[in-house]
């Protein structure tokens, strides 16, 4: 889903409606010929010298051994021990790894029920509450900028701004934190001394501008800050009327040369210019452009004579980048080009281009699927640049700058001679002494990393996405961006707590369930297996490639089990399948539903909950009798939530995490949300912005019960994992 559907679409009615939708068919019985995926064969057949994830970059990669391909072959992650290797066969690898971990064990389980607004006790996937870890820590650090003396970060998800004094050439702490009084807090607020998720920065050596994401503003320093927690001197959000005109709506990236101002209000799709630099609250900027094509701008680059800006939806669902060939001077001012991904680049699908920077001699550079070097301002979108540096797959040389290190936020600051380059997903700063001249030249130096290769994300066990099961005595946590599987022997029971084992996947699992002793992953084209729990580094039992019977997956979205049945949703097929237990490789289903955009599943074997999160109005909620299967009509709960990504029942309780209102929702019996009955319970404020701070939600997913514990993951932007206990 992208990031964008979530922050536009605004949800005012609040209303439970029923609908009769999914209609129900049994299935001709026929066989096909059945792919599946054993775990053999050698570590280099069929990679071709992929040693990468296959992420869905490389996959589009024109020179990649992974193009169209699911090969997965992931280097030994620092400090862990690779156990239990599989061989390679076409499909790909599994590799797992132990890791040295150690933890307080949850033993004296809590009994109750929660209460509304309740905070959590502890989190995984993170440090702490209101806790950085340290100053060199990032968390998906977004722009960053230098005057040429000082270079800033906005780290993103630690809500802070990190400032150097000196141009830093190696890993050395910064001088100076804004949005925090100190290194080690993360709170967010919305005074003028803090910020909710900042992702851009600009200076010219006086001014400072910083893009406060959630708070909907700019805010300016009149004077380059000195102190750790200053407050800005004001701040611009433009007109009150969200999404009219001049208002500036989740502001991704800001632009300055000390007499004009650039900011990209993202979500009211629009890009606002100050042709003199703004000294109050209430300037409203000289010019805006909202042009029909585009989608949500982001990224700005700009000399001051020419423009760029990289839009991830323009045309409503292409990600490119507009260029003016003179400075706009008036309102909705049409670009000049449209360069939907860098000319000549072996990349198949568009890319928005990140931190596009100007050189004091005219030079472009930016990121895409590497750092790309135009001598002079491209004339049309078919000027190819003059250099391009980076991983090239036919030689294995230079360093990868692709999507799986960049990505959302990332971005560059130029120094004299020197580059510096943030990947947000890499979690670092890389840099250049001086400005690079050959594809595969090695950036000289990192910042917020050990070395230039090391990604502290990984380090740290930060997961993307995580997708939680548990049985009250171990913990599974899937997640589709790390294709990964994460598994904790015993409960954790306190906050930043390791797990025993890292399973590097060959495709995205986006959803799991877990049944008595069984556990099974699902997402893209591939259903993982473990007849028993793997808690001691086992393979699975089983994998299913492509399909099972006469059933070809296209896009694997949801996976539940009960005692009678085993479910897999396929939205791309619109289709929820149905085998009587596991089934075998050659077994076709008993019956399928046939239901329009499905999501992730949960089954109690009384009712087979769905979390429709793009069906109807906000998303919806649809609810099937078990023992009426298949020809029982469900019930559809929806006007009540904002994307729903997860629905768990549980025990006759029935979770829903409430991704857009950032909260979830708790019904203590299912039958009372059947009936129309809102929640008993919410956890988080509906309503309010995101946030990390205990007590609120930052777009809460998929949730997990056990009776004692409620495990929540927080989806995309957050990447934390709750865990909630019962009260007395």
């Amino acid at each position: 889903m992208k990031k964008s559907k979530i922050i536009i679409l605004i949800i005012l009615a609040i209303s439970l409606a029923f609908m009769s939708a999914c209609n129900l068919n049994s299935v001709e019985q026929g066989l096909q010929e059945q792919e599946q995926v054993s775990i053999p064969a050698s570590q280099n057949e069929a990679s071709g010298g992929c040693d990468k994830i296959c992420d869905e970059f490389e996959k589009k990669h024109i020179e990649s051994p992974c193009y169209n391909s699911d090969c997965l072959g992931i280097s030994e992650p620092n400090n862990e021990v690779v156990i239990n290797q599989p061989p390679l066969d076409a499909q790909g690898s599994i590799n797992i790894n132990k890791i040295n971990s150690e933890y307080k064990i949850a033993t004296n389980k809590p009994v109750g029920w929660f209460v509304n607004n309740q905070n959590a006790d502890m989190l995984l996937s993170g440090v702490d509450f209101n806790n950085a870890g340290s100053p060199l820590f990032f968390n998906h650090q977004g722009g960053i900028a230098t005057d040429g003396q000082h270079f800033i970060v906005a780290d993103r998800n630690n809500n802070r701004v990190l400032i150097w004094n000196e141009l830093p050439t190696k890993n050395v702490p910064p001088d100076v934190v804004l949005g925090q009084k100190d290194f080690i807090t993360n709170n967010p607020g919305n005074t003028l001394d803090k910020f909710n998720w900042p992702v851009g920065v600009a200076t010219d050596g006086q001014h400072l501008i910083v893009a406060d994401t959630y708070n909907d503003r700019i805010l300016i320093w009149d004077s380059f800050p000195t102190e750790n927690g200053q407050a800005a001197d004001f701040e611009i959000k433009g007109s009150n009327n969200p999404g009219s005109r001049g208002t500036v709506g989740w502001p991704w990236s800001v632009w300055t040369n000390g007499e004009k101002l650039i900011v990209t209000s993202t979500a009211s799709s629009q890009v606002l210019i100050w042709n003199s630099f703004p000294t109050n609250s209430n300037q409203m900027s000289d010019i805006v452009i909202k042009l029909e094509d585009f989608g949500t701008p982001r990224t700005i680059g700009s000399d001051g004579t020419n423009l760029i800006i990289g839009d991830h939806n323009a045309f409503k669902q292409q990600p490119g980048n507009f260029f003016w060939k003179s400075f706009p001077t008036k309102d909705d001012q049409k670009y000049d080009f449209f360069m939907k991904t860098v000319a000549g680049a072996n990349v198949a699908k568009n890319e928005i281009f990140w931190g596009p920077s100007f050189t004091s001699d005219g030079k472009l550079i930016l990121i895409s699927d590497k750092l790309y070097v135009w001598d002079e301002f491209p004339k049309n979108e078919n000027d190819a640049p003059d250099l391009e540096v980076g991983l090239s797959y036919g030689s294995g040389k230079g360093y990868d700058f692709s999507g799986s290190q960049s990505g959302d936020g990332s971005g560059i600051a130029i120094a004299g001679e020197k580059i510096y380059i943030s990947l947000c997903n890499g979690n670092k700063v890389v840099g250049f002494n001086n400005f690079p001249e050959s594809f595969d030249q090695i950036p000289d130096f990192v910042i917020g990393s050990p070395d230039i290769n090391t990604n502290t994300l990984e380090t740290k066990f930060i997961i993307s996405n995580p997708v939680p099961s548990t049985n009250g005595n171990s913990l599974f946590v899937s997640s589709d961006f790390d294709r990964k599987l994460y598994v904790w022997k015993a409960l954790p029971d306190e906050s930043g707590a390791k797990p025993d084992f890292v399973y590097e996947l060959f495709d995205a699992p986006w959803d799991n369930t877990l049944y008595g002793n069984i556990l099974a992953l699902a997402g893209k084209q591939t259903v993982f297996v473990w007849k028993k729990l793997p808690l001691n580094g086992e393979q699975p039992d089983v994998v299913f490639k492509n399909k099972i019977g006469n059933v070809k997956f296209s896009e694997l979205i949801g996976v539940a089990m009960d005692e009678n049945y085993f479910y897999l949703a396929d939205k791309g097929n619109n289709k929820i399948y149905v085998w009587k237990g596991i089934p075998e490789s050659d077994s076709d289903p008993v019956f399928i539903l046939e239901c329009e955009q499905p999501g992730r599943l949960s089954s109690d074997g009384k009712h087979l909950v769905m979390a429709a999160t793009e069906k109807g109005h906000g998303g919806s909620v649809v609810i099937y009798n078990v023992n009426g299967l298949p020809n029982v009509k469900p019930t559809i709960l929806n006007g009540m939530f904002n994307l729903p990504q997860g629905a768990l029942v549980y025990d006759n309780h029935l979770f829903v995490g409430d991704t857009g209102f950032n909260i979830v929702h708790i019904w203590k019996n299912i039958e009372d949300a059947i009936s129309g009955k809102e929640a008993d319970i919410f956890l988080g404020e509906k309503g309010y912005y995101p946030q990390i701070k205990n007590g609120k939600l930052f777009w809460p997913a998929v949730p997990a019960f056990d009776g004692s514990y409620l495990w929540i993951g927080e989806f995309k932007f957050s990447e934390r994992l709750l865990r909630f206990s019962v009260r007395d």
